[in-house]
């Protein structure tokens, strides 16, 4: 029983995560001459952050390609699920290797940061590659300036969402993986349970 409960909470989370990606990639989106800039990345790094890399992945590879579908870009759908699916798992796990390898509770932000940082390159050098097949190098590389300042704001933004967020007692409890300690305790708290 207790596992149907945790089951139908994260698909929960996930579909909340998912309308935030599409929301925010979807209604704040300034067009571009390939594609358009939108804040959707803050949703997508905020879905790995809370939900994990499986969920946060899924959260953010369905909000975002359905925002594309919505958008009239359809074609980018499949690409972005890809994409933007890698940036939340990145996001996620890059940071949890990084607050293993540097155990200093003060550097979280940091942490945070540099996750953000290779998870939005992967961003950037996804979609170059995808419309270096479809509009030739040159239109790749037009591309490439918008997805470094929409990856650079989302990052500044998300990475400071996340921080102000992780403070909030209720925000930890719902989303333990915000906290990476928050993990090991119930990691260690089911293994008890389970003996």
């Amino acid at each position: 029983m207790k596992t149907k409960k945790v089951t139908a909470k994260k698909l929960a989370h996930t579909a909340l995560f998912a309308s935030l990606c599409c929301i925010a990639t979807y209604i704040i989106a300034i067009p571009l001459p390939y594609g358009y800039l939108n804040i959707g990345d803050v949703f997508v790094l905020m879905s790995g952050w809370c939900l994990g890399a499986l969920y946060g992945g899924i959260a953010a590879a369905v909000g975002s390609a359905l925002a594309d579908v919505l958008s009239g870009y359809a074609l980018y759908a499949p690409v972005t699920f890809l994409i933007k699916g890698g940036v939340a798992a990145f996001a996620y796990m890059l940071y949890v290797v990084f607050k293993k390898c540097i155990q200093k509770e003060s550097f979280d932000f940091l942490f945070r940061a540099a996750a953000a940082f290779i998870a939005e390159l992967w961003m950037v050098v996804g979609y170059f590659l995808f419309e270096s097949i479809l509009y030739g190098v040159a239109g790749g590389l037009l591309s490439v300036i918008g997805n470094v300042i929409q990856g650079g704001a989302c990052l500044l933004c998300g990475t400071l969402f996340v921080t102000l967020l992780r403070n909030i007692a209720s925000v930890k409890r719902t989303f333990p993986c915000l906290c990476v300690e928050k993990i090991e305790d119930t990691q260690k708290t089911d293994k008890r349970q389970s003996n």
